[in-house]
């Protein structure tokens, strides 16, 4: 296996970004679940031109402070995760990676 090919089929859609919000890597289940958006042709985008002005203020934010954001949503009858969390490269600050996976509505939670 070739290095960054792990995650081309993995069953969560994995969208990457650099330090200035371009889009500049998509696994196939995020092209998937952006296609209506464009799919792989998001790839050179600004991720901020595809959100409401809501979510850009916190995407704005979060390129400030470098810090992750996590939260589910509810859509077509589907529970969904989503996890943004910058990503580093020899310690500089890369951009963002967002994992989206569909997760079951009752979750158990262990304490261990």
């Amino acid at each position: 296996m070739t290095e960054g090919q792990w995650f081309k089929d993995l069953p969560v859609a994995i969208t990457v970004c650099d330090a200035r919000g371009t889009i500049i890597e998509m696994n196939e289940k995020s092209c998937r679940v952006f296609a209506k958006n464009g799919g792989s042709k998001l790839i050179g985008a600004n991720l901020l031109d595809c959100h409401s002005e809501k979510s850009r203020q916190k995407i704005e934010e979060m390129f400030v402070t470098k810090t992750p954001n996590c939260y589910t949503i509810e859509k077509n009858g589907v529970k969904k995760m989503l996890y943004q969390t910058p990503w580093y490269k020899g310690g500089e600050f890369m951009g963002f990676v967002e994992l989206i996976m569909e997760i079951p509505f009752e979750l158990p939670n262990h304490i261990r």
